[in-house]
């Protein structure tokens, strides 16, 4: 199936009119609609719905708009890997613990992928480690958990915190609920512990660690309730809402910071890979 076919078909749906879509595709209204009507023709099926007003997608074209979305998104990504010219020279990031099996592996793969001389050093830890590290110049890029308002450095997406629970143990409906909290965090003192004591919930802490997760394996096993990320619920776990009693503990700014004293092609590469990365989660939590 030609690209340049299904290019002109996601135009002509997206505007809803084969003239607007020929000035978008530089072509003229007839050439498009010769486009569509080979493409219609290679397919055996109605794509468009013609109107006095313009045109609709009917249900064939529908299913088509999802994947030719697709295809055409690889073949871009196809292009500007190939067209993009090789990295090379050190880049350090930080990452919250929260992502290091999820984002960050992704991100890491896709880059060393199309830059395999750039040498990525990566350290894991708490976000005030990350700042410190940076102020250090011991890092050029860091992802951190910012609750300040305004944030400094870019926001790739905001992540509330909660509190979780197992769907199967239920121990948040105990009469003194467990709860298990980060040992070493201020954070965790002030923000979760300090959300149950303001909703005047009875708890002990059942479970103490300094890694996210530690917790997840506290709130799976079902031997207390944890705060997490929403991103970062486990499979078998859910969030506690005010329905159940259990008020949302934070809403932090994921940000992405830069050391404004080091830079590089290299770095600006990572921080972009990065930025990619996150957006799924973004567009999960919106």
């Amino acid at each position: 199936m030609d690209s340049e076919l299904l290019r002109t078909f996601v135009a002509v749906a997206a505007a809803g009119n084969v003239t607007r879509a020929a000035e978008q595709v530089g072509r003229t209204q007839s050439a498009v609609s010769i486009q569509i009507k080979k493409l219609e023709e290679t397919l055996g099926e109605s794509l468009f719905e013609r109107g006095s007003r313009g045109v609709a997608l009917t249900p064939q074209g529908k299913l088509l708009l999802v994947s030719a979305n697709r295809i055409i998104g690889l073949l871009d990504e196809a292009a500007t890997a190939i067209r993009a010219k090789p990295l090379g020279g050190p880049v350090r990031i930080g990452i919250p613990e929260e992502y290091g099996y999820t984002v960050l592996p992704r991100a890491l793969a896709a880059f060393a992928s199309q830059h395999p001389h750039v040498e990525v050093t990566v350290k894991c830890g708490y976000s005030a480690a990350q700042l410190a590290a940076i102020d250090a110049d011991e890092l050029d890029l860091a992802v951190i958990f910012d609750q300040e308002q305004p944030t400094t450095g870019e926001v790739l997406f905001i992540d509330p915190t909660v509190w979780v629970t197992s769907e199967v143990h239920c121990v948040h409906e105990n009469d003194v609920v467990p709860v298990a909290i980060y040992e070493r965090s201020n954070w965790c003192k002030k923000f979760a512990v300090g959300s149950l004591d303001k909703a005047k919930i009875n708890y002990r802490v059942a479970y103490s660690c300094d890694t996210s997760g530690g917790l997840k394996i506290a709130a799976v096993s079902g031997l207390a309730i944890a705060p997490l990320a929403s991103s970062n619920i486990p499979a078998g776990c859910r969030a506690l809402t005010e329905a159940d009693g259990f008020p949302q503990i934070d809403c932090s700014n994921v940000v992405l910071r830069r050391n404004p004293r080091i830079k590089s092609a290299a770095i600006d590469g990572m921080a972009t890979m990065i930025r990619d990365a996150f957006r799924p989660i973004s567009v999960g939590l919106s």
